[in-house]
């Protein structure tokens, strides 16, 4: 039995567009959560960066603690880290006034997420490194995403954490065609490669066509196109610990497949997400010039990215663990919709993705590549290793995000009550 729990979620409000930062429909829409949003301070964005960057902590903390003791008073807090300067000190501090239990989601450590643009060995690192080993000391309970990370904190931190594993929630699932048809109508609005232009043969001279499926007006019936292109996918935050350079020269080389004669789909590519480094790849991508393959990067409203995942044909995930010991949320969701991928190798990935069973690793573009051409080989026929991924994940029980929170997190709670 799930006990019901009211929540409020002090975010923060990283831009004035609120269609880019706006919570899935799932959240805004229950009536036991609350969402606080915070201001980014932009304003504190003078003088050197190491000035910026200490008066941006001591200003977020102060309104983060404003923010969290004007709440009602909590039983627990639940943070997720990274991010955690200044959120796990100011989270303490609350509890110890609240007199409330304090719950850390260690998805990562956030100092290793700093190495990657100053070093392990920076001062700015070394303090993070620090704080966190010791404010996660003082926490009440701990829960870790990979067993790598639940091991690694008792050994280096002397915290004891339960993993619990991150699990898709109920929404990320197969599309039926119907909803895959409207959603490349929606995207063809805005985006080229979903707009009818592959199509050799239709079924319907009274049609409503898409770059994947077309839809018979008279009768509502979807279709998947003959001659369609693959859809390829992939979602990043566009940041260091994922090169999509490695993507880019193995499209390339698949393009030079297809100029070579070798009888593969076009291709799709739809990187979704937003970062800092997203115009620098943008930069990368214009340069390219494929007759085969087209690339976008759209945004997507948080209702439209499950529905891209539940239509796509491969999902490809670059992120490489900046501690070695979390694994890809973007994987977890994919594999919900029964979406087969092509992931490059770190430590603890096996833990989630296993190799020729529901997916494939990668150490390089050239590997990508030569994956991308074994699995689309027979493409759109249902035979072959993308098919059977397929069938593997749909037919593995996996369990969803709120079975499994059930199964591990709740008992946290009912030992209290």
């Amino acid at each position: 039995m799930r006990t019901p729990v009211d929540t409020e979620w002090a975010r923060m409000d990283k831009s004035q567009n609120r269609k880019e930062t706006r919570p899935h429909g799932d959240v805004l829409g229950s009536d036991r959560i609350r969402v606080v949003p915070l201001s980014d301070l932009r304003w504190l964005r003078v003088g050197p960066k190491i000035l910026q960057y200490v008066v941006k902590v001591i200003a977020q903390a102060i309104q983060l603690l404003y923010t969290m003791l004007k709440m009602e008073r909590p039983s627990y807090i639940l943070l997720q880290n990274p991010p955690g300067l200044p959120s796990i000190a100011v989270a303490w501090v609350t509890c110890l006034i609240w007199r409330s239990k304090l719950i850390i989601d260690w998805h990562n450590y956030g100092y290793t997420i700093m190495s990657l643009n100053h070093g392990i060995n920076h001062p700015l690192v070394r303090i993070a490194k620090w704080y966190e080993k010791l404010f996660g000391r003082l926490s009440d309970y701990n829960m870790c995403v990979t067993n790598a990370m639940k091991e690694d904190l008792w050994v280096n931190c002397k915290i004891k954490a339960v993993t619990l594993y991150d699990r898709p929630a109920s929404y990320f699932k197969e599309t039926p065609l119907e909803l895959q048809h409207q959603l490349y109508m929606k995207l063809a609005k805005d985006y080229e490669p979903f707009k009818a232009q592959y199509i050799t043969e239709s079924v319907s001279s009274n049609a409503e066509r898409s770059a994947f499926t077309e839809m018979d007006k008279k009768n509502g019936h979807v279709v998947k196109n003959r001659g369609r292109p693959a859809l390829l996918i992939s979602s990043t935050s566009w940041t260091e610990d994922e090169d999509f350079s490695v993507l880019l020269k193995a499209l390339e080389d698949y393009e030079q497949y297809i100029n070579e004669g070798i009888k593969l789909p076009a291709l799709v590519c739809v990187i979704t997400g937003k970062g800092p480094l997203k115009e620098y790849y943008n930069g990368l991508i214009k340069k390219l010039h494929f007759r085969h393959i087209q690339i976008c990067t759209p945004w997507l409203e948080a209702e439209d990215y499950p529905l891209l995942l539940g239509s796509a044909d491969l999902g490809v995930c670059l992120h490489k663990s900046s501690s070695g010991l979390d694994l890809p949320m973007k994987v977890v969701d994919m594999f919900g919709c029964c979406l087969p991928v092509c992931a490059i190798y770190f430590e603890c990935l096996h833990e989630l993705v296993k190799h020729d069973e529901n997916g494939l690793i990668f150490r390089d573009s050239s590997e990508l590549a030569e994956q991308l051409k074994m699995l689309f080989l027979e493409f759109p026929t249902l035979e072959g290793k993308l098919h059977n991924f397929r069938k593997n994940l749909c037919a593995s029980k996996q369990l969803r995000w709120d079975e499994s929170w059930d199964q591990t997190v709740l008992p946290l709670f009912m030992q209290n009550e």
